[in-house]
């Protein structure tokens, strides 16, 4: 058998029927008879004969590849997105391209320049922590790229999104330790221009002042991963002995903060409570474990590549954009 017979063309002529009456057959077309359709596939089967995906986006005007922007692949929370969207994506028919932003501006808009370059359908977006200016999305929303964000959204641009409850999870972290007797609670928060800092903050502050607790801007460091957590050890140390409980934004950050406590004798919990965000893996091998708020990286991404889908799908659909929240679910631990 010929190795280069890849073609609808070249099946044809080596079974002496029409190119339309293959096509028909490879998509079990009911006017070609059963036994032409069996020697037509079987015969692609052999030859090992793929469709040509770029014959059929230019037919059809798609390429059904979808761009994926993450900050860092390497995070739980991020790659869990990504099996969602994959477990969809592939399913309905669609590739995936993935970028990693590695939270730098000029790397996200590069790479998002990529994506139309290769032309995507559609992507899906969770913005660098460092992104201030939004001019490349609002390029891609102008050149007709409908773009889904995860997580972290940009409020400026309307698009469908996809986030977590951080309000609600911050509030009730910050709840649990206050049930716990603890009143001095340092928060290490994430860059305020995020949506998802400002609302975790929101989440903690109001805690407080439900429970009667004066804001004290002292105990809000802005300290989101554990090189920051480093930058200001002797900062933390200086305020450990003041404080009986901390609420970092993220599982990182509060590891290292709880590490480094015990580094310089402070007994976790019955010194210093602690709790993060998110319910990475690492939160179950720390020292105590620690308590955390789930969030459900693996849904949220089903969540937003079906939304996008439905929308390049439906175009009828176009401007009724939604946001789907998943509600935070706290993870009691021996942290806290």
């Amino acid at each position: 058998m010929k190795p280069n017979i890849t073609s609808i063309i070249d099946i044809a002529r080596a079974l002496g029927v029409s190119t339309s009456t293959v096509s028909r057959a490879l998509k079990n077309h009911p006017d070609i008879s059963e036994e032409t359709r069996r020697r037509v596939q079987e015969f692609a089967r052999r030859v090992n004969y793929r469709p040509n995906a770029l014959a059929l986006g230019l037919k059809q005007q798609r390429s059904f590849t979808l761009g994926i922007i993450i900050p860092e692949i390497v995070h739980h929370f991020f790659s869990s997105i990504i099996s969602g969207i994959e477990d969809v994506a592939y399913g309905k028919g669609y590739r995936l391209m993935i970028c990693q932003s590695n939270e730098e501006f000029e790397r996200e808009r590069i790479n998002l320049q990529a994506l139309l370059d290769h032309r995507v359908d559609g992507i899906l977006v969770s913005m660098s922590k460092n992104t201030f200016q939004y001019d490349h999305f609002e390029d891609a929303v102008e050149q007709g790229i409908p773009l889904v964000f995860l997580d972290r959204v940009c409020k400026n641009i309307e698009t469908d999104r996809v986030v977590t409850d951080d309000y609600q999870g911050a509030h009730l972290v910050t709840t649990h330790l206050l049930r716990k007797g603890r009143r001095r609670i340092l928060h290490l928060a994430a860059p305020q221009h995020l949506f998802i800092g400002r609302e975790r903050l929101q989440g903690y502050t109001e805690a407080l002042t439900d429970h009667k607790i004066p804001i004290n801007p002292a105990l809000i460091l802005q300290c989101d991963t554990s090189a920051q957590v480093k930058t200001l050890k002797e900062q933390i140390i200086r305020l450990a002995p003041n404080i009986d409980g901390i609420f970092a934004v993220n599982d990182f950050s509060a590891i290292a903060v709880m590490q480094l406590l015990q580094e310089h004798g402070f007994q976790i919990p019955e010194q210093i409570s602690v709790a993060g965000f998110g319910d990475d893996p690492i939160a179950l091998i720390a020292r105590p474990k620690l308590t955390t708020v789930e969030q459900k990286g693996y849904a949220m991404g089903r969540q937003a590549v079906q939304m996008m889908i439905d929308r390049l799908e439906h175009p009828e659909l176009a401007g009724e954009f939604q946001t789907k929240v998943f509600s935070a679910t706290l993870k009691l631990r021996d942290s806290s």
